[in-house]
């Protein structure tokens, strides 16, 4: 049976879960939602929907009779909480993308929704889904390692894709979106806390804004790159950055259709002109952190260092879990697991399906999220969804947690635990 759906927002996320959703038959497109006319025009022709079926927004969706057996909600992240309240009230089972919302408050609200219209709620925490994640899950479950004793886990977000979403794009300011730690790095916290199976009791947290700032700007640039003096020098060179995306299908597909819809050498180069990714790094327009350090005690004394950095290249987690029989290491590719008691390593290697960026789907965790959603919807057995509403709250908390320990230079303590 291929499920209905519907897609409210068609930004870059929303136009490619809806793609896989559909491939190989998993899925059929039935409606769409998104204020912008091009963009809704373009999804209604790639996926032959018919006039009555596109929607300038969510409100016109919710307003009719249900039209689907699921919708994918990809809004902006403060744009979550009212069309899944509405949507869910409607009966409609709700992917939504992560995060769930910017404040506590909303995300309850999103929550409380779905848990009295019982209808299925998933949220993209796309790293719980792929084929690295379920066996690196299922050897600590079995206690290859014995008892998880501490973990260090990296984020390398990559020094040009920081530059392209959290300086010049659309999180680059907390106000207007969120914190790094949440519009990023809850991906992590909740596949720390999905590793593990226990709440987290404390959090502490430090970072900041270390060099994408005015202070920074070297000395005689311009401000947009295209006519900088001294942009043939800078690392965070737009023209540099985006120029070499051009010809790959990939890359114009993220990032460069973010940029413009004439994906040519001049409609970029109008885009770099005109428009907010041209814009010097150095402005000052931005305030989220480009660097973070969270510190985890979870229930029974296991912790984790969690680091988040723009300044590597765009790759893969990198995890080591140290345990009392054994230890593991991993990179989203392969899982070296150490056996203490024959001193031996044993390599698993795995099919990544692309690289780290979302535009090769996150190495396969994307597709892998949405069969999973699909196969839910499809039989009725929510269990096929890891990402759930209670988890995945759980971790958000966890997330404000430890913002609030950053800027109070405080430990802070959850009286009802974090993650799960």
């Amino acid at each position: 049976m291929s499920v209905t759906l519907a897609i409210v927002g068609t930004g870059a996320r929303g136009a490619a879960y809806a793609r896989l959703a559909a491939a190989h038959g998993q899925a059929t497109i039935v409606a769409v939602a998104e204020p912008d006319p091009a963009r809704r025009a373009a999804v209604a022709a790639e996926f032959s929907l018919p006039a009555d079926q596109c929607f300038t927004g969510w409100h016109e969706l919710a307003a009719r009779p249900k039209l689907a057996d699921a919708v994918i909600i990809a809004t902006p992240d403060q744009m979550h909480a009212d069309p899944a309240v509405a949507l869910a009230a409607r009966g409609y089972a709700i992917l939504l993308e992560k995060p769930m919302a910017p404040t506590p408050e909303e995300a309850d609200r999103i929550v409380a929704a779905a848990v009295a219209n019982d209808v299925l709620l998933a949220v993209c925490h796309v790293l719980r889904y792929t084929p690295y994640s379920r066996a690196l899950k299922a050897l600590l479950d079995e206690g290859r390692i014995g008892d998880i004793v501490s973990i260090e886990h990296l984020e390398p977000v990559g020094w040009w894709h920081h530059a392209h979403s959290y300086v010049r794009g659309k999180w680059a300011v907390e106000a207007e979106s969120s914190s790094m730690l949440l519009a990023k790095s809850c991906h992590d916290i909740d596949w720390l806390g999905h590793l593990i199976g226990r709440p987290v009791t404390r959090v502490s947290s430090f970072g900041g804004l270390r060099h994408f700032r005015p202070d920074n700007r070297p000395d005689g640039a311009g401000i947009r790159c295209v006519t900088c003096p001294v942009e043939r020098s800078c690392v965070y060179s737009a023209v540099r950055i985006y120029e070499r995306f051009l010809g790959d299908p990939v890359y114009e597909a993220w990032p460069l259709s973010v940029l413009t819809e004439d994906i040519t050498a001049t409609g970029l180069r109008k885009a770099l002109e005109d428009g907010p990714y041209g814009e010097c790094v150095y402005s000052g327009r931005n305030d989220v952190v480009d660097h973070q350090v969270v510190n985890l005690e979870y229930q029974g004394g296991v912790t984790v260092s969690f680091t988040m950095t723009a300044f590597t290249a765009l790759d893969f987690r990198k995890t080591r879990i140290f345990g009392t029989r054994g230890s593991v290491e991993g990179d989203g590719r392969t899982l070296r697991i150490h056996d203490f008691l024959t001193d031996t390593t044993h390599t698993l290697d795995f099919d990544r399906g692309g690289d780290a960026s979302a535009a090769d789907g996150h190495g396969g965790a994307d597709a892998a999220m949405i069969s999973a959603f699909l196969d839910a919807v499809r039989t009725g057995d929510h269990a096929h969804v890891t990402s759930g509403p209670e988890e995945s709250i759980s971790s958000h908390r966890v997330v404000w947690a430890a913002e609030h320990a950053r800027h109070t230079n405080t430990v802070v303590t959850l009286p009802t635990g974090g993650t799960s």
